[in-house]
């Protein structure tokens, strides 16, 4: 009982340094000082709160497991001492394995000094004598020959890591952090080798976490943004740290943590950082409440004493309060536990700041602090579920409501943990997993059943395809409008569904029956798949007619669903134009949601400036688009969204322009693709409030922040698309150093130093003249102005890019214009008989009937 005693004072030691900071810091010490030092510690004392992880009916320490892997000696890491795995009497391990020694840089903790090598599968059994809910770390900091190493690791029978390696250069060791249920007395930690390679662990912590830690259900949040209560207990499943943020604090180390936890600032994470600021360090004790409130076992008094909140100073042209918004990196398809901790340091009295949290912009929930805690200063916090949108990021923001007495929003923590369902096992002595095994004997035994119940539905399908009789093939005639506004008639062939739906019928005629497209796609095959989207796959086809096809097919763990299904087809058969990809048909058959559309033989425009693991089955070489040819694809581009803006009843807001919606044909003509998120709205439309949704990296920072859906939010993303065929580079590559992370923010750096010319896609250096780059640059500037009234309209865009093409393709540039000039060439160069210049608004009429005409004249005065 030695053990237990040393690991209950341990973790006092930590409550209290929590709750004296400046008593530790401090220099030198007073008796009276240490008098009320040692007073103020006995009162902690008193007040923590204390839990049982034994089996005794009196109250004693967790037990706890710090292991020093492949040594026989205890050494110390900050103020805990982690045991020899040779030398401990709780804890054994099987298998081929073998101890390892190397030399560490100065300053690590002595437990990376030694390692546990394993050259085949082999276990850690941890004798736990309490089932719960166990905190278990894994610290890896490889020697010099442990680089190679690659193995699998599973504990309490979840897989937890798959294919693990560390990276080579790393300078600092690697710590996985994982909650698992532990439901015997023994926690069994395994390790598998990948073949001819080896698996090894420097330390290992585990302890049992306090009584309804993690809770058994909370508020799910679907990628759609919809919420229920989770169906599932959390507490039964395997957890992985992604996530452990200080917002509006400092690093929090181990040694000040009631339970050993790394935490981090959230300065990296904000999405805006102008848009928020570190309240100043509270002083005083906390008023914990731990029946409704938080303890400081879930986060320490560091977390709850430091706070981000808005910035109110922060000018704003429109007076709008916004959101602050943090930005983390996650799984695409994975499903998350998330906490996010409040204290309220901020108000002066009780009710006097209330707001709302919002889940990847499509969930809010009002924080009204005093409907959970009943004073000022008291923890607690929120937890939620939240499915993946597919992006591979999740945005958390806070924002202000209506109802507050003060306009302000805050935010103490955020921890964002990973769940992790996936089970595995073993081999055992004869060769075969357990599960295996079972599933051997099971199948003999059920075998036959299965066999009966097989032909029974087979009978069953063959009597229903032969007894469905399908509508005949109709035709229907669709107005095309042309980029110069003039019209012409196409015929589409169009075909109805035989049999009900699993969506309300939208009597459009344009339902395809779902054999087909069975047909069109030899029954889906990998073959024919061309892509992956928010959708779900794509693949290519070819109707009965002949007609080649993309078809897109809804699968589950992607990004959009039912909504995004109805919208695409309902806004798309409201329009036709020969820069927006068509719609041919749908199917909604037997809970399949099916868009076919035209086939764009080039793919994505994506494809062509640079690879990406997106475009799946593509070359990974991207092709040699001419300076010309991308111009070309960008008028075709805004000429698309220029209809969509200006060219309906209605105006249409795409919401989600990006490289890869872009697509091109055999003729690398551009065409705008994929409306599962655009709005619509009357002629009068001048913003629609709206949870955020798009992609990062495109998205308009006034939408963002405000919710404020405009036209101006498709120009913002279109202008991140012209530096996307500039740069070929990603809208957002967390591989380059921070301040080239996101393209828009660092392209704008070098417009606006005029050396745009720095940073072109490699294949053009040379090939584009100074001054059609001068006014491709002007016109990017202008798309990602902060604020939409700033930004100019599509027409706008649209003029100024086709003068960019003229201008690569002038044969003479007027002699009092040259390079170092910083005027605009547009007005170097008369328009004869038009009194119009680039970026200046002018109804749709004007700009579209005499372009053609305006360019063409314009090439004859440049040749003069």
């Amino acid at each position: 009982m030695q053990s237990t005693s040393s690991s209950f004072y341990l973790r006092i030691h930590f409550h209290l340094y929590n709750n004296c900071p400046l008593l530790f810091t401090h220099s030198l010490f007073s008796m009276a000082n240490l008098l009320s030092f040692f007073t103020f510690s006995l009162l902690s004392l008193l007040s923590l709160p204390s839990y049982s992880m034994s089996s005794s009916a009196n109250n004693t320490s967790p037990k706890k497991f710090f292991i020093n892997c492949g040594s026989d000696s205890s050494v110390p890491a900050g103020v805990t001492t982690f045991s020899g795995d040779l030398n401990s009497d709780s804890v054994t391990f099987s298998g081929n394995s073998s101890s390892a020694k190397g030399s560490i840089s100065s300053g690590l903790a002595a437990i990376y000094e030694t390692a546990r090598i394993f050259r085949q599968d082999s276990s850690y059994e941890l004798e736990t004598e309490e089932t719960g809910v166990y905190i278990v770390r894994l610290h890896f900091f490889p020697f010099s020959y442990l680089f190679n190493a690659k193995f699998d690791i599973l504990a309490s029978g979840y897989l937890l890591l798959s294919n693990f390696t560390v990276p080579r250069n790393v300078t600092s060791p690697v710590i996985k952090e994982f909650l698992l249920p532990v439901k015997d007395s023994k926690l069994k930690i395994s390790f598998k080798p990948q073949e001819s390679s080896f698996a090894f662990v420097n330390a290992i912590e585990a302890f049992i976490t306090p009584p309804d830690f993690i809770p058994e259900s909370a508020t799910h949040v679907t990628r759609q943004g919809n919420s229920n209560i989770s169906n599932k207990d959390l507490s039964l499943s395997a957890l992985t740290v992604i996530h452990r943020i200080n917002v509006g604090g400092s690093v929090i180390t181990p040694e000040n943590d009631t339970m050993r936890r790394y935490w981090l600032p959230d300065d990296a994470y904000l999405f805006i950082k102008e848009s928020a600021k570190n309240h100043p360090m509270f002083s005083d004790s906390l008023n914990y409440d731990t029946e409704s409130g938080a303890s400081p076992y879930d986060a320490p008094d560091f977390v709850y004493k430091t706070a981000k909140e808005m910035n109110i100073v922060v000018e704003r042209k429109d007076n709008n309060l916004f959101n602050i918004t943090w930005h983390f990196e996650v799984n695409k398809n994975g499903i998350f536990f998330v906490r996010l901790h409040f204290c309220d340091i901020i108000s002066k009295e009780r009710n006097e700041t209330v707001f709302n949290v919002y889940m990847n912009g499509v969930f809010g929930q009002p924080i009204r602090p005093y409907d959970i805690v009943p004073q000022l200063a008291a923890p607690f916090y929120v937890d939620f579920v939240v499915d993946s949108d597919g992006s591979g990021f999740m945005n958390i923001s806070v924002g202000p409501r209506s109802d507050s007495r003060t306009p302000n929003a805050f935010l103490n923590g955020v921890e964002i943990l990973q769940l992790n369902n996936e089970r595995g096992s073993f081999p055992d002595g004869n060769g075969q997993t357990k599960n295996r095994r079972l599933l051997i004997i099971v199948g003999a035994t059920v075998g036959g059943v299965v066999a009966v119940l097989i032909l029974v539905s087979a009978v069953v399908i063959l009597f229903c395809l032969k007894s469905r009789k399908a509508k005949p093939v109709e035709s229907v005639d669709w107005q095309v409008v042309n980029a110069n506004g003039t019209s012409s008639q196409s015929r589409t062939t169009v075909r109805t569904s035989p049999i009900g739906s699993t969506t309300p019928d939208m009597n459009l005629g344009l339902k395809i029956p779902l054999a087909e497209i069975v047909y069109a796609t030899n029954n889906f095959d990998p073959k024919f798949m061309i892509g992956v989207g928010g959708f779900g796959k794509v693949y290519k086809g070819t109707l009965q007619d002949g007609v080649k096809v993309a078809v897109k097919r809804s699968e589950p763990g992607h990004g959009q669903g039912l909504m995004e299904f109805q919208n695409e087809i309902m806004v798309l058969s409201k329009i036709r134009h020969q820069r927006l990809v068509s719609l041919i048909g749908y199917c909604d058959e037997r809970d399949e949601m099916i868009l076919v559309y035209e086939f764009m033989e080039k793919g994505t425009l994506r494809e062509h400036l640079y690879s990406s693991n997106e475009d799946l089955g593509k070359s990974s070489s991207k092709s040699e688009l001419s300076w010309d040819q991308r111009l070309e694809i960008c008028i075709g581009a805004a000429e698309g969204l220029q209809y969509l803006h200006s060219g309906l009843n209605g105006p249409i807001i795409h919401r989600d322009i990006k490289s890869t919606n872009i697509l091109l044909d055999e003729h690398y003509v551009a065409k705008v693709a994929d409306f599962g998120l655009s709005k619509s709205g009357p002629p009068d439309l001048t913003h629609i409030s709206t949870d955020i949704k798009g992609s990062f990296g495109y998205l308009d920072p006034e939408y963002l922040k405000c919710m404020l859906l405009t036209q101006k939010s498709d120009v913002y993303s279109f202008g991140v698309v012209l530096l996307e065929v500039l740069c070929a580079r990603p809208a957002v590559n967390t591989q380059l150093p921070r301040d080239q992370v996101n393209l828009a923010e660092w392209g704008l750096s070098w417009q606006r130093e005029n050396q745009l010319e720095k940073i072109i896609d490699p294949l053009l250096v040379g090939k584009i003249k100074p001054n059609s780059l001068r006014k491709f640059g002007e016109t990017i500037e202008k798309c990602l102005q902060e604020y939409g009234t700033d930004r100019p309209n599509m027409v706008d865009v649209l003029w100024d890019l086709k003068y960019a093409l003229q201008l690569q393709n002038s044969a003479i540039i007027p002699q009092e214009f040259n390079e170092d000039s910083t005027t605009d060439v547009s007005w170097q160069l008369a328009l004869p008989g038009i009194h119009r210049l680039p970026s200046i608004n002018v109804s749709t009429s004007i700009a579209s009937a005499s372009e053609s005409e305006l360019f063409s004249q314009l090439v004859i005065d440049e040749a003069r």
